[in-house]
């Protein structure tokens, strides 16, 4: 019970506070920038890594669960419990931004900018990377103390490039709760199956290049 509440927990502090600066930087006339609005999410990325990960992992993010699973890298017993403590972390959150700025029409979800191919593509590819990231930090020991820190730049680095294309999302459900909440649901396939796919492909990759002859 306490992985699934730290899920539940850790997946909220990410909506809350992430979704929640895309909102303040509409309300306030772009009081964050893109930067602001990175660093938050990486920051808070970083702070859950260290609250929650002996407990948990940290997950917060179904494509990282599902793919971990797939690898034979968590209980598969687990995954039930990790989805639906996320799902409901992320939805409590958007619905909390939504009581505070009920005017609010996105609730900061994401959406793309250009092209379906050029969003999906983005979404895949740096969810890939951010998987191999997150595999090989937590694979050495020696890098324990730098784990959320490193994983918290690579995050705010990739919203950098991704945020004025495909939002950068990288999270299924950083990108369906404010959806569902706002309802607009807009291109909302490409948040729940690009990262997903990506978070696999990464799992895949990571086994061939630890692979012995």
């Amino acid at each position: 019970m306490k992985k699934y509440l730290a899920e539940f927990t850790g997946t909220f502090a990410l909506v809350f506070c992430g979704t929640g600066a895309v909102i303040v930087d509409q309300q306030t006339n772009g009081s964050l920038g893109l930067f602001g609005i990175s660093a938050t999410f990486g920051i808070i990325i970083s702070a859950m890594t260290y609250v929650f990960g002996s407990i948990s992992g940290a997950h917060i993010n179904p494509a990282i669960t599902i793919s971990l699973a797939m690898g034979k890298l968590m209980p598969k017993n687990d995954v039930l419990g990790y989805l639906a403590a996320q799902i409901i972390g992320a939805i409590v959150a958007s619905s909390f931004l939504l009581i505070l700025f009920p005017n609010n029409q996105s609730l900061g979800g994401t959406t793309s900018a250009a092209s379906s191919v050029q969003s999906f593509s983005i979404e895949f590819i740096l969810t890939f990377f951010l998987m191999l990231t997150i595999l090989a930090v937590t694979a050495k020991k020696e890098l324990a103390i730098i784990t959320g820190l490193i994983i918290g730049l690579v995050v705010t680095g990739f919203i950098l490039f991704a945020g004025p294309i495909s939002g950068g999302s990288f999270n299924p459900v950083r990108s369906l709760a404010p959806a569902l909440i706002s309802r607009n649901l807009t291109s909302l396939w490409i948040y729940l199956t690009a990262p997903v796919l990506g978070a696999i492909l990464a799992m895949f990759a990571w086994g061939i290049f630890n692979s012995t002859e």
